[in-house]
This record gives structure tokens, sequence and C-alpha cells, in this order.
């Protein structure tokens, strides 16, 4: 049942690929799929997300990010027709896509500036990276199904995501060499947050993660970290993810 201050699904999403100066540019747009569809792509913005009626997303850029990036390409062939519905679709080994208003909203809440190094736990395919990468220098993504994981990085590739790293691995340690983190977004519900990402996080940053235990009422947090290493938290509304595997499920 999905609470009706919310109706908000969600799942995995992540990859990697060799980093890039600031001056070069975060995407290739000669790939066809950026012009592919859309018009169904505004539509999916336009009611779905800028006049969703709980939780509207108001930030241009996040806007504009999603407007561009082509979910159809994210999706298994069998779903593409329904890609721009605002809703998840499967995409495999009991994962799915998550629903174009949840990437969107927890986007927003990153509050992203251009310069910052994004560590995301849960690649899925790759959508949630793809749009992460439209807005920040360097996005770090983390999968536990190596199939996944390496679908999700080939298809950012053939798209021109220069920005993206994947990496093959159990997201409840993060990502300790690539450490600090200016923000964290986890697309999977852990029971609790991890110790190892509070750790990784930068002064000043922000991590955007559903909590809660499978099956029990989930709710959406914001973590944030001041300059001397104070943790704050705030919850946000009720949500139901997929837990969170490997070692937060032991």
């Amino acid at each position: 049942m999905y609470t009706p201050a919310a109706m908000l699904f969600l799942s995995i999403l992540v990859w990697e690929i060799p980093g890039f100066s600031q001056e070069e540019a975060v995407v290739d747009d000669l790939h066809p799929a950026f012009a592919e569809r859309v018009a169904e792509r505004e539509e999916m913005v336009k009611e779905g997300i800028e006049n969703y009626p709980y939780q509207p997303v108001t930030d241009p850029l996040v806007l504009k990010a999603m407007r561009r990036v082509p979910r159809h390409v994210f999706v298994p062939e069998e779903y593409r027709r329904e890609a721009y519905r605002n809703s998840p679709l499967v995409i495999g080994y009991n994962q799915t896509i998550s629903q174009p208003f949840i990437v969107a909203h927890m986007t927003e809440m990153l509050e992203l500036q251009p310069h910052h190094r994004v560590l995301e736990i849960g690649t899925g395919s790759g959508y949630q990276a793809a749009v992460l990468g439209e807005l920040c220098n360097q996005v770090h993504t983390i999968e536990i199904i190596p199939p996944l994981g390496l679908q999700a990085e080939a298809l950012l590739k053939k798209l021109g995501y220069s920005n993206i790293r994947v990496r093959i691995g159990d997201g409840y340690e993060g990502w300790p060499e690539m450490a600090p983190f200016d923000r964290i977004i986890v697309t999977c519900a852990p029971d609790d947050i991890p110790p190892p990402l509070l750790d990784q996080l930068a002064g000043g940053g922000r991590i955007v993660i559903p909590v809660g235990k499978p099956y029990q009422t989930q709710y959406m947090v914001v973590v944030t970290k001041d300059r001397k290493g104070h943790l704050s938290k705030k919850r946000q509304y009720p949500v139901r993810f997929v837990p969170m595997t490997g070692k937060a499920s032991h």
C-alpha cells in the first residue's frame, strides 16, 4: 500500500567511467537518444513532477535534467512504451527503475552544485546516475548486482556520461578511497543509516536516504553535517523502497 501523501516508489540505480575537467562538457549531446521522445518527457515533467500534487519539484535545473535524460533507454525493450509514465518499471533481478517524481524530488533535496562530488548507492539501470550526471561534475555510484552494474556502465558510457564512475560492490561500505563526498544519495532502504556513509560525508554535506524495515513504514530522511562534523537528521514523508541488501541485511 502506498500512502496517499506520497504514493512513492523506488528502486536502485548506478556505475563507472574516468573523470573529466570542469571545462569539459559533461554529456555528449550527439547520441540520438537525447532527441527521441522529447514531447513525452515534457509531458512527464509537466504533469508528474512540476505539478505533482503533494511535493512539486521547483528547481529549474532538476526539471531541465529530467526533461533531457532519455528514460526509455534505461528500461527493458518490452516496457519502453511505458517509459514516460510516472511509475516504476521492472528492470530485472527483482529491481525496478524508480518513479520519475521520486528521482526528481530526491535530486532536488540534495541541493546540488556543479562542483559537487556525489556518491550514489544502488545503480540499477543507471537512470538516477544519469540525472545526477547532468547536474554535477563527479558521480560515483555503486551497484551490488553485477549484471545491472555492468549494463548501466555500458549504457552510460554509450550516452556520453564521462563524469560517472561505477563500482560493483556493497553500498553499505560506501567508497572510502574516493571520500569525502559533498552529497550522498541512497536508492534502497536500510533499517538504519550505515555509519560508513556518515563518515564519508564531507562537512557541509547532506545525505538523502530512505530508512526503515521492509514491509513496515519507511521514511525519507535528509541528513546534514556541519563544518564541525555535527549531524542533523530530518524525517520527510513516508515511502516504500526496495531493501538494502548485503551487509545491511545481516
